[in-house]
């Protein structure tokens, strides 16, 4: 995982503002299909939001440190049931951080 600094963070967040979850996981949780979609949509857009709809905050977390841990994203921001990841394409870099 990439350590963000605080104004890279603050960077990502407002770029990240106006986007809408692109992924939502449901009640089967993190399957296999979802971490692959969750993988390929970091690849295109390095930076996306996830709608984690999980009845209690402790699921929540478990699902969003697993989604990490999978993808090797970094946690930028989560509010309420929205989550903000962040991971450079290596390949193709899409976003400058500061």
């Amino acid at each position: 995982m990439l350590a963000l600094t605080n104004p890279q963070k603050r960077h990502l967040k407002a770029l990240a503002h106006h986007r809408r979850p692109v992924v939502i996981i449901g009640d089967s949780g993190v399957t296999p299909a979802v971490t692959h979609e969750i993988l390929l949509t970091l690849d295109h857009h390095e930076l996306i939001k996830i709608r984690v709809n999980a009845e209690d905050r402790e699921t929540r977390e478990r699902m969003i440190a697993k989604i990490c841990a999978a993808t090797d994203a970094t946690l930028v921001q989560r509010i309420g049931h929205i989550v903000t990841l962040f991971r450079r394409n290596h390949e193709m870099p899409r976003i400058e951080l500061p």
